[in-house]
Parts: structure tokens; C-alpha cells; sequence
């Protein structure tokens, strides 16, 4: 038993804060975000600094132990904990030094990206995260980052310039363009196949306001089809995230449109704000909106409150398309009223600008050229239902898919290896199990979207 005198005797200068089974704190601390997920380890462990991160690593070496990374606790397959192992917690890694002058900061990997986003903002900028406040930084920008300002500013990868990374063998390394570069590499879009990331340094952007919030439009065929056309010729000061959804019962819609399908989208155009309401005036005119919500406002307005109890049970795919065209949007809405899930959903995300102009083998996130990327969900009440949600989603994948057989690895389950491979096709997949290898040879670092390493000749 990996008991606190056994974490003692084997680690004496470790001094992070332990949580054993049993305490008060215990199952708060091994929380999640996805239903489901009730994982015991044999310890929790919080470290303050990258040399007490060291020591959690040697310990899951020395004992052998399964060791889980929990940031901020959102992977969808649940890998930031795990049953009997070591859960490694990055919540105290809370640091950020923001340098207004070069437009940089250095952010510890315990921060959610909407504490991050806030407090860049009194400086009038930002760096691009996803579209939910409540995500560690960590995981995010590990697995990609696609998010509010991904045609204007490109990935969250995108704007890492360097990071601290703790290693299999408990090496602090300091990766970036000219300190390990392969290992850079791989950390920007691979995942936590490689270390335990414990800061990044992020460019920052001035995006002083923006224009932008909840627009919701009744679903028809050609509003979804028009919404994704006006989304692609935009300017890539504008980014937009649309969920065609039933619409849950929100106090400002009228009661009748409860529970009709709507395209609940939020946009955000981060541009001049003169021209704001310009670029969004097309959006606005494909229906009459049932909600209009978009106004000039501070970027953080994008991340609202959240609630705390907030755990899903959800079937979900993810996956990437070439279009939307009215066949395909009626195929989404035909798919969307049979489901028996509470909150079917369809999320349509247009992609390219920034993102696009980076070359597809620049970091090991190569969807660069995928036009849209869709996410499915079910979000049900009852485990027993499960199966029932997870043929439909099936269904709803196989039904809408084009050629482009692309996977985003932080929006994937407990899908398996093919799907991982999804994610890192071609080439890229080989280049990762090399790097893996070489840092990672044992794999400690496997629960995760794992990248086993390449066999040594």
C-alpha cells in the first residue's frame, strides 16, 4: 500500500500536498469533469513546482504505479484519474507573469484558460484558448487548441513558444525552437504522451474588446448551410462555434421554442469594432433570430459562469468535413429529432485562416487543412442508456462523413487506437513513436490518447 510513510520513505524531500483515501478532501480531489468517471486512486498529490512534479514521476517509476495528469480535469475519456494509481494534480501550478512589453507571459499548467483570459485582459490581450473557461491550459494546448480566435491568431499551439516539461526520467527541460526541438514538436498537438508539462510561454495578442456573443437562429437545411458559408467567407477576424440543439428552456426565448431545434451560435469577431456589426450583419439575416445577443464586450465575456455541479453523461464523436451543404444540414436535423437523449447536439466549427497558413508539419497537430469540424453529442440521463446513445452516434458519424477521416484528439472518448491514429495521421504518427521513444521509452506517460513508442531496432 502506497501509504504517506511509504511516499516518505521513498521520496524524503517530497513535500507536496498528499490526500489519501479517506480524507476529507479525497473525493473532491479525485473528481472529474464527465459523469461516470469513479476512478480511486491510491493517492492524490498536488505539487507547487515543477521539482516537486519531478519527484511525483520518480515515485510512479519506483513503485510502479499507474500515473495520471489531471489539469483541469475535462478529458472526455476521464484520464486525469485513475483506480489504485498515482493522480497527479496540477492544481497549484497556478503562476503567470504576464511581460506587457513583449507581449509574452509565462503560466504555470494549473490555470483554466478563463483565469488566464482575465487576467491578460486588463492588459487589453489575449491568447486564444478554447470555447469553455473552466479547461485547464494544460491538456488544451497540449492537444491543439481551437477555440474564438483560431482564424485570426491560429491554434493555441500556435502561440506557445516555449514550455517547461518534466520527463520520464525526471529531467525539468526547457523545450522551445532551439532547446530540444523535437521534443517541442511533439508537444504541440501530441498530448501528454511526453511529460508533464508545468508552464508555457504564450504570445498575447491586443484584443482590447471584441464583437461577438449568442446569436440563435431557427434550424432549418438552408440556415445551417447559409450559417457555414458566411462563417468560411468571413473575415478571419471572425470566428464562430454554432450548435444546432433542441433549445433548452432559456428564460429570454419564448416558451413555444423550447424544445425545437434552433442553431445556438456564438460568434466572435475580433476585430475593429467599427466594422463589426457589418461582418456580422449576414449572420443576423439568414433568419429571424429567436436571440440576439451579440454586442461589444470584453473577449472574457465569451467564457459565462459555469455550474460546478455540472457533470454529463454524454455519447460523443468528433470528426472533420469538407462542407455543409443542404443535404448534409438536412441529414443533421433529420438525425437530431430521432434521438431519445436528453441534449442531442450537432457543433459545427469553420476552421481555416491563421490556422490554415501554418504548414500541416510545423507541430504535430496536422489537420491544418480541414475546412469544419463537427462534434456530436447525447447527453443522457441514465448509464443503462449508454449503448442506445452511442449506436446513434454512430449512426449520425457514418451518415455525414466525407473524406476527410481526421480526428481531434481533445475532443475524443475511450474511442481506441484507431481512432487515436485518426487523430496523428500519416507520417506524423511514426515521427511521435520515435520522439515517444526517446523520452518516454516505458511509456510511463499512457493514460492519455496514448502514442506507444516506436520499438527500438
Amino acid at each position: 500500500m502506497l501509504s504517506p510513510d511509504k511516499i516518505k520513505e521513498l521520496r524524503p524531500q517530497l513535500d507536496a500536498l498528499i490526500i489519501m483515501p479517506g480524507e476529507v478532501s479525497y473525493d473532491e480531489a479525485r473528481a472529474v469533469y464527465p459523469a461516470g468517471v469513479d476512478h480511486r486512486p491510491a493517492v492524490v498529490i498536488r505539487p507547487d513546482r515543477a521539482a516537486q512534479v519531478a519527484e511525483v514521476v520518480m515515485l510512479a517509476r519506483e513503485t510502479g504505479l499507474p500515473l495520471s495528469v489531471r489539469g483541469g480535469g475535462h478529458s472526455n475519456a476521464g484520464h486525469g484519474v485513475s483506480d489504485g494509481g498515482i493522480m497527479l494534480d496540477l492544481a497549484l501550478l497556478r503562476g503567470l507573469d504576464i511581460d506587457v512589453a513583449t507581449r509574452t507571459a509565462w503560466a504555470g499548467t494549473g490555470l483554466s484558460a478563463g483565469e488566464y483570459t482575465v487576467a491578460a485582459e486588463a492588459h487589453g490581450l489575449a491568447t486564444g484558448f478554447g470555447d469553455t473557461g473552466t479547461v485547464g491550459i494544460g491538456g488544451l494546448t497540449l492537444g491543439g487548441g481551437i477555440g474564438y480566435l483560431v482564424r485570426k491568431h491560429g491554434l493555441t499551439i500556435d502561440n506557445l513558444l516555449a514550455a517547461e516539461i518534466v520527463t520520464a526520467d525526471g529531467r525539468i527541460r526547457r523545450v522551445d525552437e532551439s532547446n530540444h526541438p523535437d521534443l517541442f514538436w511533439a508537444i504541440r498537438g501530441g498530448g501528454g504522451n511526453f511529460g508533464v508539462a508545468t508552464r508555457f510561454r504564450f504570445r498575447l495578442h491586443p484584443v482590447p474588446s471584441i464583437v461577438g456573443g449568442m446569436l440563435i437562429l431557427p434550424a432549418t437545411d438552408e440556415v445551417i448551410r447559409s450559417f457555414v458559408a458566411e462563417a468560411e467567407a468571413a473575415p478571419d477576424e471572425l470566428s464562430a462555434i454554432a450548435n444546432v440543439m433542441p433549445a433548452p428552456p432559456m428564460p429570454f426565448l419564448p416558451a413555444e421554442q423550447h424544445g425545437r431545434l434552433v442553431l445556438m451560435a456564438t460568434l466572435c469577431y475580433a476585430g475593429p469594432p467599427e466594422t463589426g456589426e457589418r461582418i456580422l450583419a449576414p449572420f443576423r439575416a439568414l433568419a429571424t433570430p429567436l436571440a440576439d445577443m451579440v454586442t461589444a464586450m470584453p473577449y472574457s465575456g465569451l467564457y459565462p459562469p459555469e455550474d460546478d455541479d455540472f457533470h454529463p453523461l454524454a455519447a460523443s464523436h468528433t470528426m472533420f468535413a469538407d462542407a455543409v451543404g443542404l443535404a448534409k444540414a438536412a441529414t443533421i436535423l433529420d438525425f437530431l429529432r430521432s434521438s431519445t437523449a436528453m441534449m442531442p447536439a450537432a457543433q459545427l466549427r469553420v476552421l481555416g485562416g491563421a490556422m490554415a497558413r501554418v504548414p500541416a508539419d510545423a507541430t504535430a497537430f496536422v489537420h491544418r487543412r480541414s475546412r469544419i469540424m463537427i462534434n456530436l453529442a447525447a447527453i443522457y440521463e441514465d448509464a443503462v442508456e449508454a449503448a442506445t446513445h452511442e449506436a446513434w452516434i454512430r449512426r449520425f458519424a457514418d451518415a455525414i462523413r466525407g473524406r476527410d477521416h481526421g480526428a481531434y484528439v481533445n475532443f475524443l472518448g475511450d474511442e481506441g487506437p484507431e481512432r487515436v491514429r485518426a487523430a496523428y495521421p500519416g507520417r506524423t504518427w511514426n515521427r511521435l513513436r520515435e520522439i515517444k521513444a526517446k523520452y518516454d521509452p516505458d511509456n510511463l506517460f499512457h493514460l492519455n490518447q496514448n502514442i506507444p513508442p516506436a520499438a527500438v531496432s
